[in-house]
């Protein structure tokens, strides 16, 4: 820091000089007065002395000693500081017209004695503040020089992002920065690692397929879910290939000045030339590769659309053999425009999943490496209750269950804290001491027994793992956990079961107490989304016929359908029918089991938590065979009913 001491001081002077200027400017104290009050100060013969400013229209006066002794001009100096109140106080007020003034002195005069008469003098000042200004810019460009322009002093402070917005902050991993990820910290997506894995390959040995004639891709596009493992497996390339890496966000390219965003992805790639062999890693593409001049709606992003034209450029711009390879990872590929995806900028789209069941076991073997587990944790049996669990849902059901065990200061993790885990991640917090009436107790135990007999019943539901009326979360008051099967396809007959068992809890209730409740809403919205979709999407049925009207690359904001009046009255007429019959259907269910239904309920009100053992106890087997896991692509599991 010593070389820095004599621009400390200079810097430190210039301040100070700034301060003195803006002091100077106003240390003559001076107090606007109007002009009836001139008069009254004149015939009081206060004044001292009058001087007309000519070439300001202003008249300044100055009063005698004795006067500003007096009280109400003591107020007037009170909170001033000493210096400016030594230099003498001063009134101004301003003429419209010098002959105007000169009249109305003359009757003011006309009022006074003889002796009192002091008269005004004219004079015609120099403009300082013209001096100030200059002064005050000619510092400005100074501390601009000396901060700003020459960030290489070692002062350089958060004033030179301003000037250097151009500029993009990335972070860089290289040989002093490396990254310590490898593929053996990514558990499971067998089949992703294998696609990246020849990326490190390319990077490593290029002229092993250089030899054969073929090119080093330019892009890799990594495609899934939220918290799936894209950042973590875009890392582990990085750290297995041993190369510089430039890492980023979406967002980074983004800003309020015109032009920014297009001069940041030139700076991005020249950096990365001159690192080659490098990686270019851009989390979140889609802030910036956003399909340009979506359905011609008005206030397109002109800035974004020409940021997303310079990565275009440069992406298909580079030579062949510069060795830079640009990764991007998004959840939202439908929206990225079709240029950003074609062969020759992301020549290969990697789709990364939620984990199926072996992958499940797999990533939940490597979380709880660091855990103190207890001897006999049946590790397959919690991949087993957690389908449509993500990479870093197993790794929070880890983590909490830890929390969990330490809360109740037990020496090791059990099974008990991986349960509980979750159902802490699947329906929330548990709030046992929230307050619910016994009535309202009573239907939400009759509207989850509702659920449970339903899908203990229904050949196709899925298998019951727990029913609870414990509130949980924000909104739910009870909910039951379901094991789905990973399954590719869903028959009709299947999704109808679904429909049926989610309308079981209402039906419940309709059937117990002759009346419905608000419990019912979140059965009701996946109902109506899951009829819908039977209808326009997957075209099972008879009237609408074998007709699919989904696009996922279509805008949430398009207003218009892709067909006409008549048929959207249809689509509903028919969705409302399938819901009905589901709904007849599980309600002549639950009036045929209704001594079931009501010792189920029973039991729940006794002790709130009912498990898969439990209920075979009360009301015998599943008849129907419940099906087993299969290391197949999971399906989201069905969310908890809410009530």
């Amino acid at each position: 820091m010593q070389h820095n001491a004599p621009q400390s001081i200079f810097v430190l002077a210039i301040l100070v000089i700034l301060g003195l200027l803006f002091y100077y400017s106003k240390e003559k104290s001076s107090i606007a007065i109007s002009e009836k009050r001139f008069e009254s100060m004149m015939l009081n013969q206060e004044v001292k002395s009058v001087t007309l400013i000519t070439n300001q229209h202003l008249v300044e006066v100055v009063l005698k000693e004795d006067a500003l002794k007096k009280e109400r001009y003591q107020k007037e100096l009170a909170g001033r500081s000493a210096w400016k109140s030594a230099s003498g106080l001063v009134y101004t007020f301003r003429i419209p017209n010098f002959d105007i003034f000169d009249k109305k002195f003359a009757d003011i005069e006309a009022k006074m004695a003889p002796e009192a008469r002091i008269g005004y003098t004219c004079e015609e000042h120099s403009e300082p503040a013209s001096f100030i200004n200059w002064s005050f810019l000619l510092t400005l460009f100074l501390i601009y020089w000396f901060f700003i322009r020459k960030p290489g002093n070692g002062m350089a402070g958060p004033g030179t992002q301003l000037f250097n917005m151009n500029t993009l902050k990335a972070t860089i991993f290289d040989r002093d920065n490396q990254l310590k990820v490898t593929f053996q910290d990514v558990a499971g997506m067998k089949e992703a690692k294998e696609e990246v894995k020849e990326v490190v390959d390319f990077l490593k040995m290029p002229e092993k397929f250089t030899l054969l004639g073929g090119k080093i891709p330019k892009g890799v596009l990594l495609v899934g879910p939220p918290g799936t493992g894209k950042t973590l497996l875009a890392k582990a390339v990085a750290g297995e290939a041993g190369v510089p890496v430039i890492c980023l966000s979406g967002s980074d390219f983004v800003e309020m000045f015109v032009g920014i965003g297009a001069a940041r992805v030139r700076d991005l790639f020249k950096k990365a030339k001159e690192k080659a062999p490098c990686i270019i890693f851009i989390d979140e593409i889609d802030a910036v590769g956003r399909t340009r001049g979506k359905a011609n709606m008005p206030g397109v992003n002109d800035e974004r659309e020409n940021t997303l034209n310079s990565l275009l450029v440069e992406m298909d711009g580079f030579s062949t053999n510069s060795g830079v390879i640009v990764i991007g990872a998004t959840n939202r590929a439908e929206v990225l425009d079709p240029a950003l995806l074609r062969p020759g900028r992301f020549d290969r789209q990697v789709t990364i999943d939620n984990p199926d069941i072996l992958d499940r076991e797999e990533i939940i073997r490597y979380h709880s490496k660091g855990l103190k587990l207890e001897r006999h944790i049946r590790i397959k049996q919690l991949a087993e209750q957690t389908p449509g669990f993500s990479g870093a849902d197993l790794s929070n059901m880890c983590n909490e269950a830890a929390l969990i065990a330490a809360r109740k200061n037990k020496k090791f993790v059990t099974m008990s804290d991986f349960h509980a885990a979750i159902d802490r991640i699947i329906g929330g917090l548990e709030k046992k001491n929230k307050l619910i009436s016994p009535e309202e107790k009573k239907i939400i135990a009759y509207h989850e027994a509702g659920h449970a007999i339903a899908g203990w019943f229904l050949e196709h539901a899925h298998p019951l793992v727990k029913v609870s009326i414990i509130p949980r979360g924000i909104a739910v008051l009870g909910y039951a956990q379901y094991l789905p099967k990973e399954q590719f396809v869903y028959q009709e007959n299947q999704l109808l079961d679904e429909l049926a068992m989610a309308l079981g809890g209402r039906a419940a209730e309709e059937l117990i107490f002759g009346k419905i409740s608000t419990g019912a809403l979140n059965d009701l919205e996946r109902t109506t989304k899951l009829a819908y979709s039977m209808v326009t999407v997957y075209g099972m049925n008879p009237k609408v016929g074998h007709l699919s009207f989904h696009n996922a690359k279509q805008a949430d904001y398009t207003f218009t359908k892709p067909y006409s009046e008549k048929t959207a009255y249809t689509i509903d007429e028919e969705v409302k029918a399938i819901i009905d019959g589901a709904y007849e259907r599980v309600k002549g269910l639950l009036k045929e089991k209704i001594d079931k239904l009501t010792l189920l309920a029973e039991a729940l009100l006794v002790r709130e938590t009912i498990l898969k053992s439990d209920l075979e106890r009360l009301i015998g087997k599943r008849f129907a065979k419940e099906a087993k896991e299969i290391p197949a692509e999971d399906v989201p599991q069905v969310p908890p009913s809410e009530v």
